[in-house]
């Protein structure tokens, strides 16, 4: 059987870290697998504690946090698998989770990416992820197959291509990686995986939905509290996407809608929210995009509040 690398990125969160890591003993029979954890800046460096407590498993020590892409690129350039198993340190893995997802791999080559089927932690029989809508470039908006609802295997037929793999838990191949690129590193969180399963797919290959794989995911089912750092990237970001991967004619159209009804709608949810402090940072990811390059790599944002 061909190797596995198993890599997932930790920042602040030990113990969750430590129980992800406890769930993939206690489930996985494939082999050969290696775990790779990347520390990403965490206040408390836990790097050397691990080491002697999972001799087992290889750590690496970032002394900043680099965000989700360039914690998992740490990851990727040190993995010596043929498949890499990306997964979010609050993930639950269950049996047969790798097995299933190497032979989706496995059965054609021009499948690149896979994810499984992801329900929540604390609601385990609802649904997360039954993979993706493909992206409207126009308005830089998809959809999540299955999303709340109680699995009853209504999407189980679903198994095969989709519009983007689940940045909780993706599988890909090597070669992908060398065709494709490392994940960008300048969206630092949200969109990322998205521009990355774009290009993966311009290099030739799918991304598919595996419904007969389950990882549970411990993310809340509550929407996120919002925050000057979410409202930042995910606006900055969602038009970043756009730039780096939209054709001319649907960037043109997606800027005339960004800024005449997502601009607007922006302001009066802030104002209703009574979080005008929000406004400044709209203008600041808009104004992010029309001064730096779409490959740059300034954030914009003061990493040290991160």
């Amino acid at each position: 059987m061909k190797p596995v690398s198993i890599i997932t990125v930790n920042f602040n969160q030990g113990y969750v870290t430590q129980a992800l890591l406890s769930s993939i003993d206690l489930t996985n029979n494939y082999s050969p697998v290696e775990i790779i954890v990347v520390d990403n800046g965490s206040a408390v460096n836990s790097v050397p504690e691990w080491t002697i407590k999972y001799p087992h498993i290889k750590f690496i020590r970032s002394e900043e946090n680099l965000g989700f892409a360039g914690g998992n690129n740490l990851g990727i350039k040190e993995a010596a698998g043929d498949y890499l198993f990306l997964v979010n340190n609050d993930t639950v893995f269950t049996p047969g989770l790798i097995e299933t997802l190497v032979n989706t791999l496995e059965s054609n080559p021009r499948i690149g990416m896979v994810s499984p089927k992801i329900r929540y932690f604390d609601q385990p029989d609802m649904l997360q992820y039954m993979g993706f809508t493909s992206m409207n470039y126009f308005t830089a908006r998809n959809y999540c197959t299955g999303q709340f609802e109680v699995d009853k295997g209504q999407y189980d037929q679903l198994t095969g291509p989709t519009g983007y793999a689940h940045g909780a838990a993706m599988m890909i191949r090597k070669e992908c990686v060398e065709k494709a690129g490392l994940m960008a590193e300048n969206f630092f969180l949200y969109y990322e995986e998205m521009d990355w399963c774009d290009r993966i797919k311009k290099a030739g290959y799918e991304i598919w939905l595996v419904s007969g794989a389950l990882i549970y995911h411990k993310e809340s089912v509550s929407v996120g509290k919002a925050s000057v750092l979410k409202e930042y990237f995910m606006n900055r970001n969602r038009i970043l996407f756009i730039r780096r991967n939209a054709p001319f004619h649907a960037r043109i159209i997606f800027y005339l809608y960004f800024f005449t009804i997502v601009v607007s709608r922006n302001l009066l949810k802030y104002v209703q929210m009574g979080r005008t402090d929000f406004i400044k940072w709209l203008f600041r990811a808009i104004w992010w995009n029309m001064t730096n390059n779409k490959n740059s790599k300034n954030l914009g944002y003061p990493i040290k509040k991160i």
